[in-house]
């Protein structure tokens, strides 16, 4: 029996951690930014197949769910994803999957160039100009490396970024240890590049 215990309170602390940095991530180097126009980037993940793999129909949805208050038709969603299979770009099977399925009718932008993180910055960047807030939808700690690559590329804009609905609690509950822990692995590559200074 106590054993049980132990085991239970082992795994209560677990999923508290992998909740907790998901929660810090998902509201690190953010502002308040104000303003009429937004734009939501959804960030792709590799998709060799025809359709939307899971992770990036995730990322559509939470893309979708942090549109402003006043609807999809304020804000500019924008796909960013590029060829990674024999098929369509990531951007256009997740442009697709939001139109079809979750019968989004808002203002729809693709950048299916990108192969990398730091990419899908630089390509978006041009469409991101005009806004006035700007949101990165992903897993909280790759949205959290995008908008660092952001703050690198482009100081200004990235003074525009505000949080996306991308963590919520109890989503991806057994799940988020994992994640925690590769996106610890990830932002410690990130930590090396800005010491080596090679991005």
């Amino acid at each position: 029996m106590r054993r049980r215990t132990e085991l239970a309170i082992a795994g209560a602390a677990i999923l508290a951690w992998g909740e907790w940095l998901n929660w810090r991530w998902s509201r690190a180097l953010v502002g308040n930014g104000v303003g009429a126009s937004e734009a939501v980037v959804v960030l792709g993940y590799r998709n060799p197949q025809s359709t939307a793999n899971y992770i990036n129909r995730w990322r559509v949805r939470a893309g979708i769910r942090s549109t402003a208050a006043d609807g999809a038709r304020g804000t500019r969603m924008i796909f960013s994803g590029g060829v990674t299979g024999n098929g369509a770009s990531e951007a256009r099977l997740m442009a697709d999957y939001a139109k079809t399925v979750l019968a989004f009718d808002g203002t729809v932008l693709l950048e299916d160039q990108s192969t990398t993180t730091w990419e899908n910055i630089t390509n978006v960047i041009p469409l991101l100009e005009d806004v006035d807030r700007i949101k990165i939808a992903s897993q909280p700690a790759h949205a959290l490396k995008a908008r660092a690559y952001m703050r690198r590329q482009r100081p200004d804009l990235a003074e525009r970024l505000v949080r996306a609905d991308d963590y919520r609690p109890g989503e991806w509950l057994v799940g988020k240890p994992l994640l925690a822990l590769y996106g610890l692995w990830m932002l410690r590559g990130l930590k090396a590049e800005e010491r080596r200074g090679s991005l």
